[in-house]
């Protein structure tokens, strides 16, 4: 077998082209332009990235100035836009003057004495704490002219109006309408007279000095208990 020579071993990847009479192997031919090196100037591979880094930048600066130009054109639209007039604050409501506690004897203790109260109808004021809501109110110690003491709260029954103790006849007369002979407790509201001499009914069925002799209170003034104890008059409790 007749070797051939290595040139002409075919590659089998790489075929060669049929020989056709009267046509010219361009395989065979190369151009200069084939063997030149590229042009300094001409788009390579290499060049790619810088291009498209040129594009980024172009967007990227077209971005930064649609946002200016939206900032501005907002700030320019709040800085024409009326500014509102601020609310007038309302005005602080007053308070209401807090009413002063008297400087009187507290019970449930001694809160007069018995010289303090020498004389008939002789009274003095103090403060005893209200059953129910514990809050000091104005009461009234009266010496009778049968030599007893009676105590009890210048706050009207089932009601908040306040009683007074008068011992102005006249005063009676033309404030009240009611003559008397002797002084008398008094609604101030209702213009109910009560007098200590005579006994009525207390709302636990007994009986209380106070009775209503004119208006239309529904009973005795609340008695505070009074024991006396030496010269000491010892309030001690409502009824």
């Amino acid at each position: 077998m007749v070797s051939m020579p290595d040139d002409h071993r075919m590659d089998p990847f790489k075929p060669r082209q049929p020989s056709i009479p009267g046509i010219e192997d361009v395989t065979a031919r190369k151009t200069p332009a084939d063997t030149a090196p590229a042009a300094a100037g001409s788009p390579t591979r290499a060049n790619a990235p810088q291009h498209l880094t040129w594009i980024v930048a172009g967007v990227l600066a077209l971005g930064i100035g649609a946002g200016a130009f939206l900032w501005q054109r907002g700030s320019s639209s709040q800085a024409d836009r009326p500014v509102a007039e601020p609310t007038p604050a309302a005005a602080p409501v007053a308070a209401q003057p807090v009413k002063p506690v008297p400087n009187w004897p507290v019970g449930p203790g001694p809160v007069a004495t018995v010289e303090e109260l020498a004389k008939p109808w002789a009274g003095k004021r103090f403060l005893f704490p209200d059953p129910v809501t514990s809050e000091p109110i104005p009461a009234m110690i009266v010496h009778l002219p049968d030599g007893s003491y009676w105590a009890f709260s210048l706050r009207e029954p089932f009601g908040t109006c306040d009683l007074d103790y008068v011992t102005d006849l006249e005063k009676l007369r033309t404030g009240y309408n009611f003559r008397a002979s002797h002084p008398m407790v008094v609604d101030t509201c209702n213009r109910t007279v009560y007098d200590l001499l005579r006994y009525g009914g207390s709302s636990d069925g007994g009986l209380v000095r106070g009775d209503v002799v004119e208006g239309s209170g529904i009973r005795p003034p609340i008695a505070i208990e009074v024991r006396v104890e030496g010269k000491h008059l010892i309030a001690v409790r409502t009824e």
